[in-house]
């Protein structure tokens, strides 16, 4: 996909949806660290269902702490993982308790440090809850995860065999805008759920149909 095409293709995504926002529920970097952690092969509806009612009660590195993990299970175990997930969040706000005071820290590493978050979900919450484009030596929050990848290489956008070699590619491969750079990781997960689907894509109801390469599109008399 040539430059002239990646930007028509963002430029339609931007107008269909100017301000594109996570569909997981937080009101703080806290909650929204503690709902991407939690959203990891699960979908934002069923972490949303249980965020609903885990923040009322406790929506602070100290309240889920205080909780402890069979506590917190009691809140996700609708969700998969929910084992594993509670330990690593109730070890994570341990260490924001013991190293940070409670907040949650504004850098990429500090934030991967902590149990149960990988370079996705610090970058999530770098761009999403904090609005960092990039960090002062010029490195792109760009979170990617195995949906985006997905779909950068079906389209053609950016090729990569691993998550990371596929951020690599889009932040090399996309124009500098600034709302390209800070809203692309919402507009390709909300394509690829509702549009650009794993199993069977949308394409004939797709914006940006024309512009993709995929050479196998399924219509719906396919």
């Amino acid at each position: 996909m040539n430059k002239q095409k990646r930007y028509e293709m963002l430029t339609r995504l931007r107008d269909n949806n100017p301000k594109p926002e996570t569909e997981l529920n937080f009101s703080s970097p806290f909650e929204l660290l503690v709902a991407v952690t939690l959203s990891a092969q699960a979908t934002d509806v069923s972490v949303n269902k249980a965020t609903d009612k885990l923040f009322p009660v406790a929506n602070t590195a100290q309240g889920i702490y205080d909780l402890g993990v069979d506590g917190l299970k009691t809140y996700i175990k609708t969700i998969g993982l929910y084992n594993n997930k509670a330990i690593n969040v109730i070890k994570a706000c341990k260490m924001l308790i013991d190293q940070h005071g409670g907040e949650v820290p504004e850098n990429r590493e500090a934030l991967e440090a902590l149990p149960g978050v990988g370079r996705k979900t610090a970058n999530v919450v770098l761009n999403t809850a904090f609005g960092w484009l990039k960090d002062n030596e010029g490195r792109y929050f760009l979170a990617v995860d195995t949906h985006i990848q997905r779909l950068a290489n079906r389209t053609g956008y950016a090729k990569g065999k691993t998550v990371e070699q596929t951020e690599q590619a889009i932040i090399k491969n996309t124009p500098r805008k600034t709302e390209f750079m800070f809203d692309l990781h919402h507009w390709f997960i909300l394509h690829g759920r509702y549009t650009c689907i794993a199993r069977k894509p949308r394409c004939g109801s797709c914006i940006i149909e024309d512009l993709c390469e995929y050479k196998d599109k399924v219509y719906p008399e396919d």
